[in-house]
């Protein structure tokens, strides 16, 4: 029995890496019954069938899991945005750190094509990292022209993945990190404004300190697993002050004395968030119930 990480998955095919070399795993019948699959990211115990290959016979517990893109043992998701082609949109932006959220795993918000922007572009972008950065989150402004050697590099300990919708740069950023991938790219579609999806499947690529994950590129959200008494928590600066709330079970919707609402009056930074708080609130509230 050897031990690895399941380092891709494609079509059944398991990539397991190990001290020794990667094998060619699949799964065994077992875990269809426990309803239960292997996942990218897994440590898994398998039986050596032959030199390169075998069947996983034992998952060990995850630290978390996400469910799309399906990757396991998450150390941090740096969600990426564009600052141009597409631009850079703060509630998909806020969007996805509530999903990241959602899977209590560390966002890093990372925002590409700095090159490309104007300097009056690039001055908001900054303002906007840096109310950001007032609230917690780790933030990066990178262009073509930047090391990534000194921005993304430090950041990769454990598994790092890549998310965000396509065309901002993801891609791009992995043929940067490793040289020899040519990960395929596409351009801007401009009837759409945003890119091709050119990501096929979750693969892990070794860096110095731990792996890289490229995943599917996509730009619709799954807040399906999301209850909306919960998504308050997704949202740090309400953390802050929710306890200050006359209701210990306040939404921030319709009750008297909310520390939150008292909050946005701050900064308009704050009352965005609030407004795409209301907004996927209401949206997970009006979901169809599911049998």
């Amino acid at each position: 029995m050897k031990t690895g990480r399941i380092i891709k998955s494609i079509s059944g095919d398991y990539s397991v890496q190990t001290e020794d070399g990667v094998y060619i795993t699949k799964a065994r019948g077992l875990f269809r019954k426990k309803k239960t699959s292997p996942t990218v990211g897994d440590i898994v115990d398998f039986q050596v069938e032959n030199e390169t290959g075998g069947y996983i016979q034992h998952i060990h517990e995850r630290e978390n899991i996400l469910l799309r893109p399906p990757v396991s043992n998450i150390n941090k998701v740096i969600v990426v945005m564009s600052a141009v082609e597409p631009e850079l949109s703060q509630q998909l932006l806020d969007r996805f750190l509530v999903v990241v959220h959602s899977y209590n795993i560390s966002p890093v918000i990372c925002v590409t094509k700095k090159d490309l922007a104007t300097d009056k572009q690039s001055a908001q972008i900054k303002q906007l990292l840096n109310e950001y950065k007032m609230i917690g989150y780790e933030t990066i402004f990178v262009g073509n022209d930047d090391d990534l050697s000194l921005t993304i590099k430090p950041l990769i300990k454990g598994i790092i993945v890549l998310s965000g919708q396509s065309g901002v740069g993801k891609s791009s950023m992995m043929n940067r990190l490793f040289e020899d991938l040519n990960i395929e790219t596409n351009k801007i579609s401009k009837a759409l404004n945003r890119g091709k999806h050119t990501t096929r499947h979750v693969e892990l690529f070794e860096m110095e300190d731990g792996f890289l994950a490229d995943t599917p590129g996509f730009s619709a959200l799954d807040f399906s697993h999301i209850e909306k008494e919960d998504l308050t928590n997704y949202f740090p600066e309400f953390e802050e002050v929710k306890s200050e709330c006359k209701f210990r079970n306040c939404t921030h919707i319709n009750e008297p004395k909310c520390a939150v609402k008292t909050l946005i009056e701050e900064r308009e930074f704050y009352k965005t968030r609030y407004n795409h708080y209301v907004a996927l609130f209401e949206e997970i509230q009006n979901r169809k119930v599911r049998y």
